[in-house]
Order: structure tokens, then sequence, then C-alpha cells
């Protein structure tokens, strides 16, 4: 049996655990640069509010209804993401971190009530974390994704559903939108759609040898996994990233080469810390930048440049020295730039690298300084060394004009509490 937890409207629960006066009342999360609607509370939904909405053609409305909003606090998040997934590590021996607010749990083997179990752990990580979740448990991962689709639009359920029987799965299936199933996109929905297969029942009905010619063997797993046939085996260990992307609209347009350069450095570090997380280095980097195209009477640009590693390196400085060199060759003058990012690709084992006869790098060197700094910035906050061509910070960072504290790692936001 796999238990599919799913915490329950993420980033407005993580906000309104240090700060309850907001429970009942309509909330909504932003995206980068404070442009659209990410995340909403049931007050929110039933307000008519739409996710992706952005946020300044509606500003007058929010501030009517009395809507609080947040900037996104990706730091907070995704603390209080790692103290869930801690949480629910305690009630299986096979955990799979699937989300930032998702997780599998394999629970084959314990000798335990489904039902029962599932609500022990709901209950838990509320008390816990402060975060309410809804629970689906079922044979397969796919009938999970389902149960727990049924957990949190059914408010009889009570967040927890539990499909261990024929009878309930064929009820559950014949009232799933098969669209909604997991693995089903747009496109084969369309397909489907077209010969009356509408639920996920029906789905289930047709012939496996259409589903493979049609679907592809993709297709006939996720009518296996519907049918109660486990096909989708847990992923403990994540998978090392084949291709690492930094990106970010700038807070205000800039023209100027040097914030730019700061961005990117910063962005070029961002993908040599990820490598160095999953023991990767990349082979290749590419730079890209643009204006912003919604303003079309300004004048528009865009650029990019690949750029060949002589040796493939998860070094900042490395990467940075690239990304710089990269992106002096694409600036021009006379634009207003709105985003610029970093790509590393062709990445491989940190220990298994092909050398060059020409390197004049010191890479015992590199690694013994990123093995420092990752272990201060660590410590001490990300950042608090870092290197000079990042800057100080300026215009070009996030606009977060609704930013919350960053409660849980952050000494100087911790809540106080007078007795």
């Amino acid at each position: 049996m796999f238990a599919l937890v799913d915490c329950n409207n993420f980033y407005v629960s993580c906000e309104r655990v240090f700060r309850p006066d907001l429970n009942g009342r309509p909330v909504v999360v932003l995206s980068n640069n404070d442009g659209c609607i990410i995340s909403r509370s049931e007050e929110a939904k039933q307000l008519g509010i739409k996710m992706g909405e952005p946020a300044f053609k509606i500003a007058a409305f929010l501030d009517r209804k009395r809507v609080t909003v947040f900037s996104s606090n990706y730091v907070l998040y995704g603390d209080l993401s790692h103290r869930v997934m801690q949480t629910l590590g305690q009630f299986t021996p096979e955990l799979e971190v699937y989300s930032i607010d998702e997780a599998f749990l394999n629970l084959t083997g314990l000798p335990v009530d489904w039902a029962e179990y599932a609500r022990k752990m709901r209950e838990t990580v509320r008390r816990h974390v402060g975060i309410p979740v809804s629970i689906g448990v079922a044979p397969t991962k796919v009938l999970a994704k389902v149960a727990n689709h049924r957990a949190k639009k059914i408010p009889a359920q009570k967040g927890v559903c539990v499909l261990d029987h024929p009878r309930k799965i064929e009820e559950a299936l014949k009232n799933f939108d098969v669209g909604e199933v997991w693995g089903i996109g747009r496109q084969y929905t369309k397909l489907l759609h077209s010969i009356r297969i509408y639920t996920a029942w029906d789905f289930l009905q047709l012939d496996d040898d259409w589903v493979r010619n049609n679907m592809t063997v993709v297709g006939l797993r996720i009518k296996k996994e519907l049918a109660g046939i486990a096909c989708l085996k847990m992923e403990l260990i994540p998978p090392a990233k084949k291709v690492i992307c930094t990106s970010r609209s700038f807070g205000e347009d800039q023209t100027e080469l040097v914030p730019i350069n700061e961005a990117v450095a910063t962005y070029a570090a961002r993908c040599a810390e990820k490598l160095r997380q999953q023991r990767s280095c990349a082979g290749m980097l590419m730079v890209f930048l643009h204006t912003n195209s919604f303003k079309q009477h300004e004048p528009q640009y865009a650029r990019n440049l690949v750029c060949k590693l002589p040796v493939p390196t998860n070094s900042t400085i490395e990467l940075i020295h690239y990304a710089s060199a990269a992106l002096r060759a694409i600036y021009r003058k006379g634009y207003r730039y709105k985003k610029a990012g970093v790509i590393v690709m062709e990445i491989g084992p940190e220990d298994r690298i092909q050398g060059s006869l020409f390197d004049r790098v010191d890479r015992a060197k590199h690694a013994a300084v990123m093995r420092k700094l990752d272990a201060i910035n660590a410590k001490y906050g990300r950042d608090t060394i870092k290197v000079a061509a990042q800057g100080l910070g300026g215009k070009w960072k996030l606009r977060q004009e609704r930013l919350s504290p960053c409660y849980t790692t952050r000494w100087g936001d911790i809540i106080k509490v007078r007795v």
C-alpha cells in the first residue's frame, strides 16, 4: 500500500503557521517579483480568485475584499517542507519526496489500520509543524493520487481517503475525470475525449494494445496502476539533474552591465551550489538575456551564448568567470533588460570527469575552498561568504514588497514570546 501526503494550499498554510489570525480569512501568495497568484486559501478560492491571475489586474478587488497578500518566501517554505518530510519519515522506512509539498510513503507490510494510521500521520504533522495535509492510501501510486484528490475535495472524507477494496476503487474511478489522472496530460486527454473516454474507469476498460500503440508504454503503466498493479517504484534517492537552470526577472528593468553581471554571477553561483549538492560537474554553460516582450513600444532584444568549459567543474569561481564572459559577449547598450539566467548542461559525476593536459586550474584548491564556503554558508546562512562579482545586491533583485519574516531560519526573525 502507498500513501500520498499532500500539504493543503502549502504556501498559504506556511504563512498561517505564524499568523493564526489569518485562519478563516482570504489569503494569497504571489510569484516572483510579486507577479501572479500561485497559492490561494479556500476563502480566496470562494471569492473567485484564479490561480495564475496577475496581481496588478485585481489589486483593487483584493483590497476591497480585504485579502491578505504575501510575496513568496521560498526560504520559509523550504524549511517547513523539510520539517514536514522529517515528520512523515517517522511513519515509514521508505519515503519519496515528490515535490516541496508532496511525498509518497510505502506502507507495504506495516500491520496497521490504513485509515487510522493516515489520521495519525495527519494529526502529527499538524501538531508538530502546523501544516494541514490530505492523505490518500491505495495499492499503487496512481491510485494513491486519486485517493488524495478525493481526500482533499470531498469534505466528508475529512482529509483522509483509503481505497483498499475493488468496490471503493471502482466508485472512485467512475467519478474521476480522466484528465486529472496522474501522467495523462492535455494532449492525451484530447485523444481520449475524441473516442468518448471521459473518466478514469472508461480509460481502464480500453484494450492494452490500443493504449500501448497510442499512449506508449507510459500510458500502459498508468492503466495497470489504475487496475491495482504496481508499476511505479519508490524513488528513495532523487536522480541527479541533467540540466540545471537558475533565472529570475529583475525587480526593475536594467540597462547597465554591472548590475546585470552581479545577477548573472549570483545565478551561476546557485548553479554551482546545486551541482555540488548532487556531487556533479557541468561541462557546458549557457547565459541568456532578454528584454520585456510585453512592452512592445520599447526596443526588443534577446540573445544567448553557449560556452563549452575546458574541464567540467562545479566551482563557483570558475562558473562565474565563464558566465560573466558570456554575458559581456551578448550584452548590448540601449535596451532595458527584464530577465537573465544561467543554464549548466552536460552534467556528470564529479569523480568521473575528463581532465585536460592544458588545464592550469588548481582543482584541489578550488574543491577545498568550495567545501569551506558551503560549510560556512550552511551554518550562518546563504551568501554569508560569496564571490565579489556577485555584488551586494541592488535593484536587480526580486521585488518582494509583501515578504514575511524568515521565522525559522533567521535569528532576527524568530518570534518573541512575552509572558
